[in-house]
């Protein structure tokens, strides 16, 4: 076990050494591609979210406080995803339109994926491959998982479902004023 333990630490080592986050691209919600590395020098939160979820409300908080910070550099980049008891079944046009229309979203929003398992979108394999691991990376628990990136890309922290967005804040005025 102690043997299983270490290698999964060199791996993650080895990991961390040879790829970033802005070595990735993702589709926005529109079809476009966008290479990460686009974001260098901003703080990012990134979130998987869902629209018929119990805390699809944390639109509204996101949205207030990508307003609040984005001059300063904030980007927050919401990912879709239907993994979790159907929850987000809408085609990538409706997410938009929900969006738009119901939290008035106007920080990325980027087309459905998967966050866990063998399909999983290759950027959710990174954000949990970096994590603190004991027996592998921990999987994506439900909707509205926050990843806290720092201006270097570095992931400096992770958020349960149930962690208001609010309640971050103070974590994001500090990277922001770093």
């Amino acid at each position: 076990m102690k043997e299983f333990i270490l290698l999964l630490d060199l791996m993650k080592k080895l990991l961390n050494s040879k790829v970033s986050l802005y070595d990735f691209e993702v589709e926005t919600i529109d079809g476009k591609t966008i290479k990460l590395c686009e974001y260098k020098n901003r703080v990012l939160l990134i979130v998987n979210v869902a629209s018929n979820c119990k805390f699809t409300s944390q639109y509204k908080d996101l949205e207030h406080l990508y307003q609040k910070y984005k001059d300063d550099g904030l980007l927050i980049l919401a990912f879709p995803c239907n993994q979790f008891c159907n929850q987000e079944p809408l085609s990538n046009e409706k997410i938009k339109n929900f969006c738009t229309s119901t939290y008035n979203v106007t920080f990325p929003i980027f087309s459905k994926i998967e966050v866990n398992g063998n399909t999983a979108h290759p950027l959710y394999k990174f954000l949990k491959s970096n994590m603190e691991i004991f027996l592998g990376p921990p999987s994506i628990k439900w909707n509205f998982t926050k990843f806290l990136v720092d201006k270097e890309g570095n992931i400096i922290k992770r958020y349960s479902t149930i962690i208001q967005p609010f309640s971050i804040e103070d974590d994001i005025s500090k990277l922001l004023n770093q």
